[in-house]
């Protein structure tokens, strides 16, 4: 099933699949014609299981950036499997070419194990080449937020497991789905069926702010994206620069935001997508008051 979709500046439509068990030829495609085709063609979307980094393996999220280059999100945790070095991963991808510009592979104190890197946003206001900022949503392990200096290539973590990442219990949040309670049955134990945690992001007008969210609550937060940049401090000074943003009305999966400054939130408790106005009120619509 696809799971994320963009649109480059020309209107080329590129969206990906999962590996989560349904057969997937490819794990990134564009549409042309109506058809999804292999992009940017087959040969880096076969998966060589003896070196996760000579091609995609599981891809979750694509997103083209402001200067009109297609990034790809690499889990590298097909099936949500313990990841290996080389599976995690961003490539990017020139569309005036179509050919691979750069890959960036995680060290493993920063995409874990049990890391699910879910999706990216890029300000390439930041440094030399620009950031990238990515949330891990990781269901049986620490969440928290991935930052990527684009031209060194390094990467580091932020807000590793802090509570504002994680997933709510299920005494705390009970998701509803087409009317009913979104539950799963584990272990002879029922649990809410939304328990990732980090997951939507996404950056305000001025990149001052980065928005996240975990799947698993209808909660928004945001954190200082100065914070998240300077490598120098700790994860208690990051931490303090954590704002509520309140509840959204509804739990999600992606985030959005605008240049004139409205963030979206996707509402799968609603199959609504909202926009907060510069009134911090929610609405369905422009001008949709509670």
């Amino acid at each position: 099933m696809p799971t994320g979709v963009t649109v480059s500046h020309t209107g080329r439509i590129f969206i990906n699949f999962p590996k989560w068990g349904d057969e997937v030829q490819f794990t990134v495609a564009e549409v042309r014609d109506g058809q999804p085709v292999a992009y940017p063609d087959q040969a880096t979307n076969d998966t060589d299981p003896d070196d996760p980094a000579a091609a995609l393996v599981s891809v979750q999220s694509v997103v083209v950036d402001p200067a009109n280059r297609l990034w790809i999100l690499d889990t590298g945790s097909p099936m949500f499997q313990p990841t290996q070095y080389g599976g995690p991963k961003l490539l990017c991808v020139d569309l005036e070419t179509d050919q691979a510009l750069q890959k960036i592979l995680f060290p493993q104190d920063v995409a874990l194990p049990t890391s699910y890197l879910n999706d990216v946003r890029f300000d390439l206001r930041r440094g030399e080449a620009g950031m990238a900022f990515i949330t891990d949503s990781a269901q049986q392990g620490p969440n928290g937020l991935v930052v990527v200096d684009l031209a060194s290539g390094e990467s580091w973590r932020k807000l590793h497991d802090h509570i504002s990442t994680k997933a709510q219990h299920l005494n705390d949040f009970l998701p509803f789905v087409e009317g009913r309670p979104f539950l799963e049955r584990k272990d002879g134990q029922i649990q809410q069926g939304a328990g990732m945690g980090s997951d939507g992001i996404a950056i305000s007008a001025d990149g001052s702010r980065l928005y996240y969210c975990p799947l698993g609550s209808r909660w928004l937060y945001s954190v200082s994206t100065d914070a998240l940049a300077n490598r120098a401090l700790d994860d208690t000074e990051v931490s303090a620069t954590v704002r509520d943003e309140g509840d959204r009305g509804g739990a999600s999966d992606g985030l959005e935001s605008d240049a004139d400054g409205y963030i979206y939130s996707g509402n799968y408790e609603h199959n609504a997508i909202l926009r907060r106005n510069l009134g911090l009120v929610w609405g369905s619509r422009p001008g949709t008051r509670p």
